[in-house]
């Protein structure tokens, strides 16, 4: 773990354990804007790739214009992925996404606390693809939950923390997407998920939130070019999401304070948009709508 160059105006450590492992696939990046002296919102981004590749390093660039944009800190981690070797198997990856989470919460940082790093009571999570559906199996539930599910249940601590979550290009309905493009039964459903007839039980648009999400605000992205995802996923978790907000009452029986935004006019590819101006400026202008309001 080293601190980039001086003249670097956004300090970098990279490959952070957030799990006492030696491998890789347990660590994290995290970028800090120049003068960071308060405690300032935290910004996670999880990679996408299918559940079987991709590395936090191919998301510097985004990183480091989120930070630009908003002057806040962001953390970039890896999880593992299922390759031949592997052979790793949901929620595998997902229990790791929020082993990072659980992490960030009270970690000290590289040098035990002497400098404030993030507020961690105000964390801004963003899923690209497979990893939006990390996050909604973390904080949706299944209806007949089970093992798998209850491994994924985030803390209390944790769940008050999340403040918004961007949900982009994202997988949700498994069996949906696999009627769109049957390829990727072979190429990663099954080695991710085994080779089932159904899918139903890890459909996400059929989930319900557990229990404190409801004040969290979410952001569903779809690129108009993406060939890989199609765009009636994001469409179900959209509607998904309206539709469990619209029935939320907090405890004293007032509606939900969370809300669902969506935006459809990006045009570029799959994994183009993570590299272009506009979508760091979306996740960027998502994050100070609920950092500056008064």
């Amino acid at each position: 773990m080293a601190a980039s160059d001086a003249e670097e105006p956004i300090q970098t450590y990279r490959d952070i354990a957030y799990l006492p492992t030696d491998g890789v696939y347990h660590q994290f990046d995290l970028y800090l804007p120049p003068g960071s002296t308060s405690a300032r919102p935290l910004v996670c981004f999880v990679h996408g790739g299918a559940w079987r590749s991709e590395d936090k390093s191919q998301h510097e660039i985004l990183a480091r214009r989120i930070v630009s944009l908003t002057g806040y800190p962001v953390a970039i981690p890896n999880y593992r992925l299922t390759t031949p070797s592997t052979q790793l198997k949901h929620p595998a990856h997902a229990k790791d996404a929020l082993d990072f989470l659980h992490f960030i919460l009270d970690w000290e940082g590289p040098s035990g606390g002497a400098q404030v790093l993030y507020d961690a009571s105000r964390i801004f999570l963003c899923g690209h693809s497979c990893s939006a559906h990390m996050f909604t199996s973390i904080f949706l539930s299944p209806p007949n939950p089970d093992d798998s599910s209850a491994v994924l249940n985030p803390s209390q601590k944790l769940v008050a923390s999340v403040r918004g979550v961007v949900l982009s290009e994202g997988i949700y309905d498994i069996d949906l997407l696999l009627r769109s493009f049957p390829g990727y039964r072979e190429w990663f459903i099954a080695p991710s998920f085994d080779d089932r007839l159904s899918y139903a039980s890890f459909n996400t648009l059929n989930y319900e939130f557990r229990q404190g999400v409801e004040h969290i605000r979410w952001l569903v992205i779809h690129s108009k070019g993406d060939t890989l995802v199609d765009e009636v996923q994001s469409e179900g978790i959209y509607k998904r999401l309206c539709a469990l907000l619209q029935d939320c009452k907090d405890g004293n029986g007032n509606a939900a304070l969370g809300s669902v935004e969506r935006y459809w006019d990006l045009t570029s590819e799959h994994n183009v948009i993570l590299k272009e101006k506009e979508y760091p400026e979306l996740v960027s202008q998502f994050v100070l709508r609920d950092t500056t309001a008064k």
